[in-house]
């Protein structure tokens, strides 16, 4: 197995915009006024438009598949937690640590979390991610 270690990390960052919402919307289908209808958001407590939460997590497949564990792997498992909501213009960063290395089965299990710009914390979880030996194909 390529060489992993308990606590190593990596990010990647994104500013969420106007065009992320409407592409989003036309991928996954889901039309949801809160995202898409800014005179319905300002009806709600968050008075504005708040990005589709898939949309937030989907920046772990560009983590987990580029950078940490990268090249080769692929996801077994995710569960999420949404903390906060993403709002049109915001900086979000998707972190992942390294929490557990099953050399066995070829799974990194690690913490994954999402910060806005001001540092807080707008998505948690965990990831499963089967790893290629030796960077290969699996």
């Amino acid at each position: 197995m390529v060489s992993y270690s308990i606590g190593q990390q990596a990010s990647c960052s994104k500013t969420i915009t106007e065009t992320d919402f409407v592409l989003f919307a036309g991928i996954s289908g889901d039309f949801n006024p809160i995202h898409i209808d800014r005179e319905y958001a300002k009806t709600t407590r968050f008075k504005k438009r708040i990005a589709h939460g898939l949309l937030t997590s989907s920046l772990l497949s560009q983590l987990l598949g580029v950078h940490l564990p990268g090249r080769g792997a692929v996801y077994v498992e995710q569960n999420i937690r949404f903390k906060a909501p993403v709002f049109i213009g915001e900086t979000i960063t998707a972190t992942g640590t390294v929490q557990e290395i099953d050399e066995e089965r070829r799974i990194l299990t690690l913490l994954t979390e999402c910060f806005n710009q001001d540092g807080k914390l707008v998505l948690t979880g965990t990831a499963k991610m089967m790893v290629p030996e030796d960077g290969g194909v699996i």
